[in-house]
């Protein structure tokens, strides 16, 4: 099994990154490629950045021309572009936002997700209302770095531990990791709050998989039909 997992920046080192948490959530059989959008935000934090990154992972797929895969794993947290990579792609497509929250919510009754800058929270909330799980939430904490500041390890562990222990006071039992730029954060996290973590990457990896594996795929009845036949112009800078 291969499955392709798009970052939804231009940052290659953190599709690197991604990829290293993907590949250890994977099972034995299973091939991860990271995927790099051309053009598009360096990081993406707040609506245009998202909205930019939607168009740029798209393109990427669309012009995608490696070994074929069976599942995509968007790892843009609460970034936009799910519904028309379902659309775009004929295999499943898991989004590491909605993956992370379906799992959390069978370990608790109210999950909080710990991000980045408080300006994407928002974003986060909609995207969690619209995959259906907005209504589990207890919380989406920022812990105030943005997204290329996570390198530091140890400056991201303590801000992300302030962040959840807001998160935990406002009534979540679980966790999630609220960008996949947080990925490896989960273990050490937990044991110091006594309270679950999952990881949206591993998250995703893992429900991909088992789609892949009961031969589901994309409902092509209603919402996520194939796109209409027409011409769309993708820009200068894609063929």
């Amino acid at each position: 099994m291969r499955i392709v997992v798009t970052n939804c920046n231009t940052t290659q080192e953190m599709t690197e990154e991604i990829v290293r948490g993907a590949r250890a959530a994977a099972g034995p059989g299973t091939t991860v490629l990271g995927l790099t959008p051309a053009w598009g935000p360096e990081s993406a934090e707040g609506w245009l950045d998202s909205y930019l990154s939607a168009a740029a992972v798209m393109d990427a797929l669309r012009t995608y021309e490696g070994p074929a895969y069976d599942a995509v794993v968007m790892a843009g947290f609460g970034e936009h572009g799910r519904e028309g990579v379902r659309e775009l792609v004929d295999v499943p497509v898991v989004d590491i936002t909605e993956a992370a929250a379906h799992l959390a919510c069978l370990l608790g009754r109210r999950y909080g997700v710990v991000t980045t800058l408080e300006r994407s929270c928002g974003q986060i909330e909609d995207s969690l209302e619209l995959a259906g799980v907005g209504r589990n939430c207890a919380a989406v904490i920022g812990t105030g770095l943005g997204v290329l500041e996570l390198e530091d390890t140890e400056r991201t562990e303590a801000a992300f531990l302030t962040a959840a222990e807001r998160a935990r006071d406002a009534g979540a039992e679980v966790l999630v990791l609220g960008c996949a730029g947080m990925t490896g954060l989960q273990q050490t996290v937990s044991e110091k709050l006594g309270l679950p973590v999952v990881d949206g990457v591993g998250a995703a990896v893992k429900l991909a998989e088992s789609l892949v594996g009961l031969g589901l795929g994309t409902s092509r009845v209603g919402g996520y039909a194939r796109p209409l036949p027409k011409r769309r112009a993708w820009g200068t800078q894609a063929g």
